[in-house]
């Protein structure tokens, strides 16, 4: 009896860590891709899985104080027009804001 329990404890530990590796991988994907398949995940897991410590990893960046920020390209919200980064390179400073308004 104690050699199955030791079994099926080992198992689930092994299926934990294989779930957040899963999950950590998922979080390099683009943000369509991550969210398309997090829009799926039932909330109870969020609870289960060290989400926020694979997130700060996952998306941790490699930028260093005072380097370029990576060109980016995004429609204007009230707009069908687009802005990029680069067109704005040159002429005046330009602070990026990143964050939640919910």
């Amino acid at each position: 009896m104690r050699h199955w329990l030791l079994g099926g404890l080992v198992g689930l530990i092994a299926l934990y860590a294989l779930v957040c590796v899963a999950l950590y991988g998922l979080m390099l994907q683009p943000p369509v891709a991550f969210a398309q398949t997090m829009s799926k995940v039932p909330w109870p897991v969020f609870a289960a899985l060290p989400f926020e410590t694979l997130w700060r990893y996952a998306r941790a960046g490699v930028l260093e104080p005072g380097q370029a920020a990576p060109e980016f390209d995004l429609p204007i919200l009230d707009s069908q027009e687009r802005v990029r980064l680069s067109s704005f390179r040159g002429e005046r400073p330009i602070v990026l804001v990143f964050g939640s308004y919910t």
